[in-house]
């Protein structure tokens, strides 16, 4: 049985404005002139420069009179607005699937040119003498290896593809021949199964010193003592002294560990960071400014408003002329949008920046990150009165140049603990002194974690010895055992 039934609901909805505007906060200065490159060439009624005459002005002054907002009430009567804006007064055009978004954004990221790293591999095999199959294999094995340089698989799998996939029947012996030649190519160490046998084929393709041979000779035949840094058993096993061991160390400490990661040519995206903000320090007082390229001059084109007055001068309307002037509405409707949300981004991310270089003021004049201050996005969107969301599109994607350096925003964010004064201190600030002590301690004897939490507690940080071992992690310094110096 069907029933026919009214409800009324309030709901919440963010209109396309408010949706635009998100999105444009979120960009970094190099994302915002592509897009806004791309609305200027999809709208012919925006404009950018500094010419905008008073007539522009008057366009959109009188939005809610009861003539139309472009001066002509024949617009109004003879031309169903409703036709043209939806329910809540966006034009069609602006609905469609041709908005900005984050997937658009790889599309526009050029890449570097030259040959890959795997076709830098296989151009080197090209001056080998092999026969059919063996290049086959060979093309098979430099297919195989990783962006470190490493072939992670066992070769009986590697076998077993060659048979299903190539149809090449091989020995385990014939594969392990020509992987001998894979392991001769540039840059070396590449095809390499293993770290300690990428550092023997780096040692071996070396010139023959007393260093490098004790090297080889502790990689090939003692490499869980030396990972291990158990130098008294090295000493012991190879009856070496101190300074022996000390320089074959040092030749070590000079290889690749990952020889793919050498490679220039290997086609990766390269960042450009360009700085959103830039902080100075001038007379003692900090002082914050946007950089220029988030603040373009756009207005709406003349052009199109002078369209609009030929339209009102004309005595006689065509259907043809109508639906012109409808389309000159919805792009001066949207330009005027556009020009509002770029208004309001600006706005919005030097409010934001602003706060947090108040916040921080310690901080950015001196430049020390123990003056670090605990932080969270509420206290910054309490401090402007905007939304958290707000201020973590802000601080994720954005740049501030500093005396210190360029930053990202983000990293000025940090948690807090109470030290034993019962002050409220950062964890960057903890995070700092943790590195600095471990930095100043004796790297023949190495702080464990259970001491440098006691040193911590002793500098007024009391904190477990656990919370020691993450921020170490997350500092990525290893344990004391692989700290340890000769």
């Amino acid at each position: 049985m069907l029933k026919q039934q009214l409800n009324f609901k309030l709901s919440q909805k963010l209109s396309p404005q408010q949706i635009q505007l998100m999105k444009l906060i979120q960009l970094p200065t190099q994302a915002f002139e592509q897009r806004l490159k791309q609305e200027m060439e999809e709208n012919p009624a925006l404009d950018s420069g500094k010419e905008k005459s008073d007539e522009l002005e008057d366009t959109f002054s009188n939005e809610n009179s009861t003539e139309d907002d472009y001066g002509s009430e024949k617009i109004e009567t003879d031309i169903n607005v409703d036709e043209y804006l939806s329910d809540d007064e966006i034009p069609n055009y602006r609905l469609n699937a041709n908005n900005y978004s984050s997937d658009d954004e790889e599309k526009n990221v050029p890449y570097a040119s030259g040959t890959s790293f795997h076709q830098h591999l296989i151009n080197q095999l090209n001056t080998y003498r092999l026969n059919e199959q063996e290049r086959e294999i060979a093309e098979f094995l430099v297919g195989s290896i990783d962006e470190s340089g490493y072939i992670r698989r066992p070769l009986a799998d590697i076998i077993d593809d060659l048979a299903f996939t190539q149809n090449i029947y091989t020995t385990e012996e014939e594969v392990e021949k020509v992987l001998d030649i894979v392991h001769q190519l540039d840059p070396a160490g590449v095809g390499a199964r293993s770290l300690q046998e990428c550092l023997s084929i780096q040692l071996h393709r070396k010139e023959t010193t007393i260093p490098i041979k004790l090297a080889s000779l502790i990689i090939d035949n003692a490499f869980d003592h030396f990972s291990k840094k158990h130098y008294d058993k090295l000493l012991a096993k190879f009856d070496i002294t101190e300074e022996q061991l000390r320089e074959s160390i040092e030749e070590i400490e000079h290889l690749n560990p990952k020889p793919g990661g050498s490679y220039a040519g290997n086609n990766r995206i390269v960042e450009h960071v360009v700085p959103d903000f830039t902080i100075r320090i001038v007379d003692g007082e900090l002082e914050l400014t946007l950089n220029g390229r988030n603040a373009p001059e756009l207005h709406v084109s003349r052009e199109y408003n002078n369209m609009l007055q030929g339209y009102k001068a004309s005595k006689e309307k065509s259907k043809s002329q109508k639906d012109a002037v409808l389309f000159i509405k919805q792009k001066l409707d949207a330009a005027k949008w556009f020009i509002e949300a770029v208004r309001q981004r600006q706005q919005t991310l030097f409010v934001t920046m602003s706060a947090i270089m108040h916040y921080q003021k310690e901080y950015f004049l001196s430049g020390d990150e123990r003056n670090l201050k605990p932080m969270i996005l509420k206290d910054i969107a309490d401090e402007i009165g905007m939304d958290v969301s707000t201020v973590s599109r802000v601080a994720n994607s954005k740049y501030v140049d500093t005396p210190y350096g360029t930053k990202l925003i983000k990293e000025f964010f940090s948690e807090s603990m109470t030290n034993d004064q019962g002050e409220e201190v950062s964890t960057r600030e903890i995070k700092k002194i943790l590195e600095i002590t471990i930095g100043e301690e004796d790297k023949r004897k190495p702080l464990t974690d259970e001491k440098l939490a006691k040193m911590l507690k002793e500098k007024g940080y009391p904190i477990a010895r656990r919370t020691v071992a993450k921020y170490r992690e997350q500092l990525d310094i290893p344990v004391a055992r692989l700290r340890k110096k000769i």
